[in-house]
């Protein structure tokens, strides 16, 4: 199995975490995972309530995510635990995530917008 790809935070461009929540799906997703105490599993996070998003979309929108720095990823058995770097992101881009987070109405506690 090839080991996953992980930026480390000072190789984290703002222009890829940009691109990386450009797609309502996976602002869903990692609003999701930061709402959830910042982890939980892909299978976990495969229902955004409205529909279930298929395996090979959910595998390429946690790929995005990694890659752009905004979660960390290791296998545990058969499942994929994932946990958010909001706190390391805050410190070298201070209310990045937050402010997007915002604008897309998925603040965690934060009601949803239409």
């Amino acid at each position: 199995m090839r080991p996953l790809f992980h930026p480390a935070l000072e190789d984290i461009k703002p222009e890829a975490i940009l691109y990386a929540l450009s797609d309502p799906e996976r602002v869903a997703i990692f609003a999701k995972l930061a709402g959830a105490g910042g982890g939980g599993t892909c299978s976990a996070l495969a229902d955004l309530g409205n529909r279930v998003i298929p395996k090979s979309s959910l595998s390429n929108h946690f790929k995005v995510l990694r890659e752009s720095g905004l979660i960390m990823s290791e296998r545990q058995g058969v499942e994929m635990r994932n946990q958010t770097r909001c706190t390391e992101l805050d410190e070298r881009f201070p209310g990045l995530i937050r402010a997007i987070l915002t604008a897309y109405g998925q603040l965690p506690g934060q009601p949803k917008a239409n």
